[in-house]
């Protein structure tokens, strides 16, 4: 089983929400943190026998004594990562996809692939959660391959809980893509539920069943419940606003170690998943 946790927009306690149902889940459970741009689950968890390794895509790169300038290579790119002045080949790295096509269309065979790195995947155990981060390096303009990257990392014979990017474009695509079920985490503001119509929408596309947790609950108005009510969206949880919530957060600490009464209707969200 693999769920999704996702938000319109950042700050709506995504990735608290994330955690506390991994500690919730009874017995052992996979937390993938696919927001690859600012990972932050780990602060929660403090992870014993992590590991970590560097992810890399193929980048062209062009033979100058080779090429011709017949310009198939940048005719070929949907990307625009390569640029055909007199006979070099200008390649935009940051533009590159990696799909391959222009090594294969180069009748000169002038165009080979060399890895680039782009990020890193951290793993570790937290008690019975296994945790898999993805970061990705400064200046890197792609999230996708890193977050494929850590999905691919996964046990698919344990049940895996994804934190996806903030959002609704490629990365929380994605990162969502081949879930069985995605929880959407608003909050009850007009932004909130703004982005939130934007969210079901989404994974309305994508054809997959979804339920919605408002955060901060008593902290806005109702125009989030009266939408999930006339999209007949099925309301999962409501989580009102709490001091003591926000101090355990500012510390690094868990939703559960400040509320642990919210670990029953937690867990029933998972059983009514499964």
């Amino acid at each position: 089983m693999q769920i999704a946790i996702a938000s319109g927009k950042g700050g709506t306690g995504k990735t608290t929400l994330s955690v506390a149902l991994a500690q919730a889940w009874n017995g052992p459970v996979q937390l993938l943190d696919c927001d690859v741009e600012a990972p932050n689950a780990s602060i929660f968890l403090s992870l014993e026998n992590s590991s970590e390794q560097t992810v890399s895509v193929p980048i062209p790169v062009v033979d100058s004594s080779r090429c011709t300038g017949c310009g198939k290579c940048a005719a070929v790119c949907e990307f625009n990562a390569l640029a055909v002045a007199g006979k070099s080949v200008l390649v935009f790295e940051e533009l590159c996809h990696s799909c391959g096509g222009c090594t294969r269309i180069c009748p000169a065979q002038a165009i080979t692939e060399q890895p680039r790195g782009i990020g890193k995947i951290r793993t570790g155990q937290f008690g019975t959660i296994r945790l898999a981060e993805g970061r990705l390096d400064i200046g890197r303009a792609m999230a996708p391959p890193l977050i494929r990257a850590v999905k691919k990392s996964a046990d698919p014979a344990l049940p895996i809980l994804i934190d996806c990017p903030p959002g609704t474009s490629c990365p929380m695509i994605t990162a969502m893509k081949g879930s069985d079920f995605a929880i959407l985490v608003t909050e009850p503001t007009p932004f909130g539920l703004h982005d939130l119509v934007l969210a079901v929408e989404t994974v309305r596309l994508l054809a997959i069943p979804f339920g919605v947790i408002i955060n901060r609950s008593d902290s806005g108005d109702a125009r989030v419940v009266e939408y999930c009510e006339k999209e007949k969206i099925r309301l999962l949880l409501q989580i009102p606003e709490s001091r003591k919530i926000a101090e355990a957060y500012s510390r690094g600490e868990t939703l559960l170690s400040a509320e642990p009464a919210l670990k029953t209707p937690l867990q029933e969200i998972i059983r009514s998943i499964r």
